[in-house]
């Protein structure tokens, strides 16, 4: 710290600018970080939002029948192979696929 009454050195004045360029980084470097997990919230809710405007069938295994599920449900994983509307009423009229219990995927499906 330069003495009172005298001009600081360009050393002192050098040291002071890197302290504060740390804290500008250091700030900035914060703020990217809540930036980065805003951003993975947003991405996570239109995910779940997408899910649950799309209906899954989960596939038929040996003497079950397929299911159809929401696209949110949590009782049946699969995040892929999501169909739309039109498709789930096809798929509730197959003879081989019937409605998750649980998350009842034809309410306001057939309304």
């Amino acid at each position: 710290m330069p003495e009172q009454g005298r001009e600081p050195s360009d050393l002192e004045k050098n040291r002071i600018l890197l302290d504060w360029l740390r804290w500008q980084v250091g700030a900035t470097e914060r703020r990217i970080r809540e930036l980065e997990v805003q951003e993975a919230q947003e991405r996570a809710r239109r995910e779940r939002a997408r899910a649950e405007m799309s209906w899954k069938i989960q596939p038929q295994r040996s003497s079950q029948v397929a299911l159809l599920h929401r696209g949110g449900c949590a009782t049946y994983k699969g995040q892929v192979g999501f169909i739309n509307r039109e498709e789930a009423l096809i798929a509730l009229a197959e003879p081989d696929i019937e409605p998750c219990e649980v998350c009842r995927p034809e309410t306001g499906l057939t309304s």
